[in-house]
């Protein structure tokens, strides 16, 4: 059974290393500097350099199409037989984003709701990009469902940073 885990910037080394992840999806603002953890194949990590935003900034990189193009690609091509690590700076937003469109990507029958339930029990503090969750909505094909989802979720508990939690894929 294939593990997709999510975890802040800070608690990189120690997430990849408990789970032996050997893929990595990093979620982060342009120019922030991370250094794979050992085990971790230069073809097997997705850097996408974005802002945790969810309208134009200057200044800031918005996600956009290409970015949710790379990361489902990125995800198509996981034989998932090793698990995977999806970070961002605080593991609340942008990686709880990209758990939740990994889920929905991968289970392509599993109810949005459900899903998005899920993630609620498994990090109370994810609050998912929802410029993130939009844009893979539309690639999917999900007609809204992803966005009503989350909008029902709500927002997470007040957190600094989120706690490393294991997406449910099934």
């Amino acid at each position: 059974m294939p593990t997709l885990h999510v975890s802040p910037l800070s608690r990189l080394d120690e997430t990849v290393t408990a789970v032996r992840a050997r893929h990595l999806v990093t979620l982060i603002n342009v120019g922030t500097t991370v250094v794979p953890p050992a085990g971790i194949a230069p073809d097997r990590h997705l850097f996408l350099g974005m802002s945790d935003i969810n309208q134009a900034l200057d200044g800031h990189v918005l996600a956009g199409q290409e970015h949710m193009a790379r990361l489902l690609a990125f995800l198509r091509d996981w034989d998932r037989t090793e698990p995977m690590v999806i970070h961002c700076w605080a593991g609340i937003s942008r990686s709880t984003a990209a758990a939740y469109i990994a889920a929905c990507m991968l289970g392509p029958d599993r109810d949005e709701e459900e899903v998005a339930g899920a993630l609620r029990v498994a990090a109370p503090s994810a609050t998912p990009n929802a410029r993130l969750v939009a844009l893979a909505d539309a690639a999917l094909a999900r007609r809204g469902r992803m966005i009503r989802a989350i909008e029902r979720i709500g927002r997470g508990a007040d957190a600094f940073e989120g706690t490393p939690f294991t997406m449910p894929l099934t």
